[in-house]
């Protein structure tokens, strides 16, 4: 039995239908796995341009908001949509905003 040379992951989301989530409890719950998994890829990311962005403002000095600012542009591209909010969700499953509240009407 050895090593595995390497590893191999899902790199698509599963047979899921937004429509009937609860048809298929093994594909929803393949599903908020994939969902979760992919969000910390996308924390873990932001993580490394944050780093990346600090070292280029203690080396750079007073020149960083010139020499920075690519990365300032990545850290932003890569922060925005980061959440563990509702948009952590399928889209289908979001539910109705009452108009005077703001709130979902569940």
């Amino acid at each position: 039995m050895g090593r595995k040379r390497e590893v191999v992951f899902d790199e698509e989301a599963p047979d899921f239908d937004p429509a009937k989530p609860y048809k298929e409890p093994v594909a929803m719950m393949e599903m908020r796995e994939h969902i979760v998994r992919e969000k910390w890829i996308d924390i873990e990311t932001s993580k490394i341009i944050r780093d990346k962005l600090r070292w280029c403002y203690r080396i750079e000095g007073v020149n960083h908001l010139q020499k920075c600012r690519h990365l300032v542009q990545q850290y932003m591209d890569s922060t925005r949509g980061i959440g563990w909010g509702k948009d952590g969700r399928h889209p289908a499953q979001h539910g109705p905003k009452d108009s005077l509240t703001g709130m979902l009407m569940y």
